[in-house]
């Protein structure tokens, strides 16, 4: 049947984890709200401890604030509607919800791979240009930069969204995730997806493969930089501020290519709702824990507001 004699779709049930027993559901909705709230709590944490202590005013941890706020609204973009749905089991969305979804995931998703490319930049610029460093990094500088990465996933995303749901749905409405994602969406439209599928691809590559390659280009130069210096207490510093930046690389670029970054054909629904939840819910909660437990700074910044906190309350 062609599309014009089908009924089109004017909601999606999203299937999730609603195919679980009642009590894994209900024990699954408090492990998620823990990891909801433990994830807001590090982040606004994070942020509030580099807007008010002095130290921290500098371009890396400027764009570490703007990633914790980025954190805070990636994961508010799946996890409510996933525990409403565990709560209530009102597992409908509207395509005009659904789309909405799409968008800001996409667009946040987008900003976080950029965002950690210009923090790559950032370190680069410190250790292999330290002299330079004050001159090219400056407020003004990182703060165009960070709005040119926040409009360029804001436009990437819209384009991407729109090139989804311009096509039509009927039939089938159920989706087999636990959130609007691209591929799981693909799958329900009543025409053959083939173009959409290249686009989508292609605009991967550009949105996670050349920001991938631009800080592996940038940690190239950096360990080539960190091999020359004489002091080894100066290599472990380099190498310190560098490590968590490092670690959240690998694990969000990680999930993404697996779950991005092939032919539809060949993922798997159960295989990209594990990713999903990888990337989408656990690693806003990681980035806070790598970032505070792994900087010597951001530890000791912690440090002083909890003690300075604990004498006001002496006094």
């Amino acid at each position: 049947m062609t599309p014009e004699n089908q009924t089109l779709v004017t909601e999606f049930i999203l299937l999730g984890l609603s195919n679980l027993s009642l009590p894994v559901q209900c024990l699954l909705f408090f492990l998620f709200l823990s990891l909801y709230v433990l994830t807001l709590l590090g982040n606004m944490l994070i942020f509030f401890i580099l807007t008010v202590d002095p130290h921290l005013h500098t371009p890396m941890y400027f764009f570490l604030r703007n990633l914790s706020i980025l954190e805070i609204c990636l994961i508010s973009t799946t996890v409510p509607r996933m525990l409403i749905s565990l709560l209530i089991k009102d597992q409908s969305i509207s395509i005009l919800g659904c789309a909405l979804q799409m968008y800001f995931f996409l667009f946040l998703a987008t900003v976080e791979c950029f965002f950690l490319a210009a923090m790559a930049y950032d370190r680069y610029v410190a250790i292999c240009n330290p002299l330079h460093y004050a001159t090219v990094m400056t407020k003004g500088k990182c703060s165009m930069l960070v709005g040119i990465v926040w409009v360029t996933g804001m436009l990437f995303s819209a384009g991407r969204t729109s090139f989804v749901f311009s096509l039509p749905f009927c039939g089938l409405n159920v989706l087999d995730h636990f959130f609007c994602d691209i591929s799981p969406v693909l799958r329900l439209a009543c025409l053959d997806t083939y173009t959409n599928d290249r686009v989508t691809l292609i605009a991967g590559v550009i949105i996670i493969v050349l920001p991938f390659l631009l800080i592996v280009a940038s940690y190239i130069f950096i360990l080539s930089s960190i091999r020359k210096l004489s002091s080894s207490e100066s290599k472990e510093k380099a190498f310190s501020t560098c490590s968590a930046h490092l670690t959240s690389v690998t694990l969000f670029y990680g999930t993404a290519m697996l779950t991005y970054l092939q032919p539809r054909s060949g993922s798997s629904a159960d295989r990209d709702r594990v990713f999903a939840l990888l990337y989408a819910v656990v690693m806003p909660m990681l980035n806070p824990m790598i970032y505070s437990l792994r900087n010597k700074e951001v530890k000791g910044a912690l440090k002083r507001r909890f003690s300075r906190s604990m004498h006001v309350q002496g006094l």
